[in-house]
Formats: C-alpha cells, sequence, structure tokens
C-alpha cells in the first residue's frame, strides 16, 4: 500500500473514533473493566487498576455495540475464580476481562452504550437492573443528556438486598431484588421480567420489590429493565460525542 494510502487510511481511522475516559473520582483504588456485546471494542485493555483520583482515556469504534463499562471493588487476582476474586463486579479473565464471556458479575453499577443505534443516534445509560456497587456518572462533550447517581446505596441498602460487605463490615453492594432472587424463581420472576412477567405491561415498576429504593435516590438511572422512558440517554451520532463515565463523582 502507497504511504499516501496509509496515511488517508489512519485518518479515517481516526475520524471514526470516539474518545471515552474512565475517571476513578473514588478515594480507593478500583479496577474499571469494559465488554462489547457485538463487533469491535475499545483499543485498550478490557481490565486495569485505578488508583484514587486517576483517569484513563482510549478510543471506542464510532458504531460501538452493546457496550459496558463498570469498576470492580477489593480485588485479588491470585484468587483464580472471578466470583471471589474481587468483592464485586469480577469477571472470567481475571484483572482483564475475557471478551467474550467476562461480563461482570453482579451488583454492579453499569454504564451502558450503543453507539450509532437506530436513527442515527448514540444510546447511553447507566444501569443498577442486577445491582448497584458505585456511585456513577456520564458525561458528554456535546451538550446532551448527563444520567447522574452520586449517591452510595450501600449503607442504607434494604437488609434484603445489602452486600456483599468488607473486611470493615462496609456493604460495598446492593443487589437488586432479581439477583436477591426474593421470590426464588427466576426465569419466571416479576423482579427479573421473566417468564409471564416479560413486557411492559405485564412488568410494571410497581410489582417489583425495592424499586423505588433505587429510583427514588436515583431518578435518572435504570432500576428495572423497562425504565426506557426516564433512563435511555441520546446524542445525534452526527454531533460524535467523547464521553466520561466518572466512578464516585462530587455530590
Amino acid at each position: 500500500m502507497k504511504t499516501s494510502a496509509l496515511v488517508a487510511l489512519a485518518i479515517s481511522t481516526c475520524a471514526t473514533a470516539r474518545t471515552i475516559t474512565v475517571y476513578n473520582g473514588c478515594p480507593f483504588t478500583i479496577w474499571p473493566a469494559t465488554f462489547t456485546g457485538v463487533g469491535s471494542g475499545p483499543n485498550y485493555a478490557t481490565g486495569w487498576e485505578a488508583g484514587a483520583y486517576s483517569a484513563v482515556s482510549f478510543s471506542v469504534p464510532d458504531n460501538w455495540q452493546a457496550g459496558r463499562i463498570w469498576a470492580r471493588r477489593d480485588c485479588n487476582f491470585n484468587d483464580g475464580n472471578p466470583a471471589t476474586q474481587c468483592l464485586d463486579g469480577g469477571c472470567n479473565g481475571g484483572l482483564e476481562c475475557d471478551p467474550t464471556t467476562g461480563t461482570g458479575i453482579p451488583p454492579a453499577t453499569l454504564a451502558e452504550f450503543t453507539l450509532q443505534g437506530s436513527g442515527f443516534v448514540d444510546y447511553f445509560d447507566i444501569s443498577m437492573v442486577d445491582g448497584y456497587n458505585l456511585p456513577m456518572r456520564i458525561d458528554n462533550t456535546k451538550g446532551c443528556g448527563v444520567p447522574d447517581c452520586a449517591v452510595d446505596l450501600g449503607p442504607n441498602c434494604p437488609a434484603a438486598l445489602k452486600g456483599p460487605y468488607d473486611s470493615t463490615g462496609f456493604p460495598v453492594g446492593c443487589k437488586s431484588a432479581c439477583v436477591a432472587n426474593l421470590d426464588g424463581n427466576p426465569s419466571n420472576s416479576p423482579n427479573c421480567c421473566s417468564g409471564s412477567f416479560d413486557t411492559p405491561a405485564t412488568c410494571p415498576s410497581s410489582g417489583v420489590a425495592y424499586y423505588s429504593y433505587f429510583k427514588n435516590a436515583c431518578p435518572t438511572v435504570y432500576a428495572y429493565p423497562y425504565d426506557d422512558a426516564t433512563s435511555t440517554f441520546t446524542c445525534n451520532s452526527n454531533l460524535a460525542a467523547d464521553y466520561t463515565v466518572t466512578f464516585c463523582p462530587a455530590s
């Protein structure tokens, strides 16, 4: 390939990528992670150590699909079991999550992205459908909406959902009613919107235990699967917005 063609390809590649910045605003170390549901993912490791008040930026494809970003707490990667190597959010693969199966173990607060989605729109949100483990905010560079949950939901979490706990007994997570399996049948559950409850009509938020705990504290987050009206944020893809995911944002 000629040099001019290589330069053109490099320019084209740069023009069709977005920048995602992940900032750890917490006063302690966390281990962020990413997962890509469809197609190509970030040009960065799928997991890394982030010291307090540190930031990492990386590129993702303009059409990053079903992308997730979350963080793990209190990790020891000498433990090969993804269920126990971190107190929450652990994944198959250890420090770097497996790109195929490393989706993270709940409870974990998720930042979710589908860029250039239906209608040439970026869709993004904060999800606590599987529970909470860290406060989060998603900012952007184009003045689009900002989902935000700056509240630590661990300490006041309902007893049936509270945990796991760190070595001092402090709750570092708050499970959803589905993850906590409160009704004993996750395959046919109003808490999971599964089985005979798998539509918005058959799974209203009023039927999800403790829904209001999450939603009252953080009105812009997904507290159950059908929270689209209040919790899906959009940005015109033509704007080519860059995004910042902040853990422990200032309240």
